[in-house]
């Protein structure tokens, strides 16, 4: 038996067909919604639906201008901020006036914080997966540096690095057993170690 559609294009289609056949067909001489008032319901629906188009259209338009209006206020604004500003030399109780404040000093960058909670997420023949997380305080780091050394009394060197705070290693000597850390870095420094993590590939 077939099943009544849910989507909107579909139904159409059928009431077109539905009217169709009840259209002078013996078969169906009596139907309890007569074919010419099921047209007057279909007809009903597409008006409805070219006045939502249109209706969303409209609010469109208007969204755009309602943006376009707020982006040339702020413009506006941000002129007469940076006129004042300069006119009182960012003085904030005179700025004060125009419900303003002057321009904060920079905040120096910091170098980041060590990154916390390294492990192993997955690991296979030559290649292993590694995921961290962020430092809970210092600099947002930059770049992140993966080391590793060789154990037992290896020395640190650096075999990749990430953006993210978690990264995949292929081509990693097997039979061996390497140590790895992490070190956040940024312009202003790097970061302590994270703990470490052993794998043998």
């Amino acid at each position: 038996m077939a099943r009544f559609p849910t989507r909107e294009a579909d139904i159409r289609t059928l009431a077109q067909n539905m009217i169709a056949g009840l259209d002078g067909n013996a078969d169906f001489p009596d139907p309890p919604v007569a074919s010419k008032d099921l047209q007057d319901l279909l007809t009903a629906f597409n008006a409805l639906e070219d006045a939502q188009v249109a209706a969303q259209a409209a609010a469109q338009q208007t969204t755009e201008a309602k943006q376009t209006g707020l982006d040339t206020l702020t413009a506006a604004m941000k002129k007469d901020l940076n006129y004042a500003d300069d006119a009182v030399n960012g003085n904030d109780a005179k700025l004060a006036a125009l419900g303003w404040s002057g321009k904060a000093d920079p905040t120096p960058l910091q170098a980041p914080g060590q990154p916390r909670s390294l492990e192993t997420a997955k690991e296979g023949p030559g290649w292993l997966s590694l995921d961290w997380k962020k430092s809970s305080d210092g600099g947002k780091a930059a770049y992140y540096r993966i080391e590793r050394r060789e154990l037992p009394g290896g020395v640190w060197a650096m075999t990749s690095t990430a953006l993210e705070t978690e990264i995949t290693l292929n081509n990693q000597e097997r039979g061996k057993e390497f140590e790895y850390r992490v070190i956040a870095v940024n312009k202003a420094g790097e970061s302590g170690p994270s703990n470490t993590v052993t794998a043998v590939l």
